[in-house]
């Protein structure tokens, strides 16, 4: 066992206009766009899966356009998630498992289950939704991810679940979703969502330092003491985690700056 698990940063998707010119040089092949970014960032989470079904062909082009180590966290389809009864997934989990998601092979990240505002927690149907996700899909381990927006899930029940599942609940760092810093599987997964567009790096440095300290902390298997977790008494295993976070949507043409200025911090 190593004493740290790895650490990726990245942005959310790769084609955004304003990028051009500020993060991608001017002129660059829109084509070149993936391979530009790859090569500075260690993931990205797709967006585009949440809408609509890829095929093969699109996980392949990816994986080759990306270097060894990088890896792409895919979101889950909206089929899946935007549903009253949560057990009844199954049809719409397999279809998006089917679509080709093994083609990206090693580079094949984290799978992100995002739920809307209104979802309240419901410790049964949210139980069989957990049961839903496979462990492996064609030889490759599937780590799975679930970012919750409503104060319901604030619950030891909630944590326990996703810990018996091992599914990691995301840490949304947001002015208004919901906040839960509890390690529940054996990596970690954030979202970093209060950038400043007025700021070079998205960000003061102070708050990337800060970054960079609780994504080390992380990595070594214990949780940070400023963030807030849910249940205080089951105390999570201190293992090594692989850790994953991402800059999006505020100060989005910031973004990949962010990612960047943490990368040089946590290899520092």
């Amino acid at each position: 066992m190593t004493s740290t698990g790895k650490i990726y940063v990245g942005i959310g998707g790769w084609t955004y206009e304003p990028w051009r010119g500020v993060f991608y040089p001017k002129g660059l092949p829109h084509a070149k766009e993936l391979s530009y970014a790859a090569a500075r960032l260690t993931s990205i989470e797709v967006n585009g899966t949440f809408y609509s079904t890829m095929k093969p062909a699109s996980f392949r082009k990816w994986a080759s356009e990306a270097p060894d180590g990088f890896v792409f966290a895919l979101k889950g389809p909206r089929y899946a998630v935007n549903r009253r009864v949560l057990k009844e997934a199954g049809d719409s989990i397999k279809r998006f498992l089917d679509s080709g998601i093994a083609e990206l092979g090693p580079k094949l990240g984290p799978l992100l289950w995002q739920f809307a505002p209104t979802k309240k927690f419901d410790a049964a149907d949210f139980g069989g939704f957990l049961e839903l996700l496979p462990k492996t899909l064609d030889g490759h381990a599937l780590r799975h991810v679930v970012e919750v927006r409503n104060d319901s899930f604030k619950t030891p029940e909630f944590i326990a679940l996703c810990r018996k599942a091992n599914v990691a609940i995301c840490y949304a760092e947001h002015e208004t979703y919901t906040e839960i810093a509890d390690a529940t599987s054996d990596f970690v997964y954030a979202r970093l969502q209060k950038g400043d567009e007025k700021l070079k790096n998205g960000y003061p440095p102070k708050a990337l330092d800060a970054w960079a300290a609780r994504a080390k902390t992380w990595a070594k298997g214990s949780t940070p003491a400023d963030l807030p977790r849910v249940d205080k008494k089951a105390a999570p295993a201190k293992t090594p985690r692989d850790t994953f976070i991402y800059f999006i949507h505020e100060a989005k043409v910031r973004a990949p700056a962010a990612a960047m200025a943490l990368i040089e911090r946590v290899i520092a």
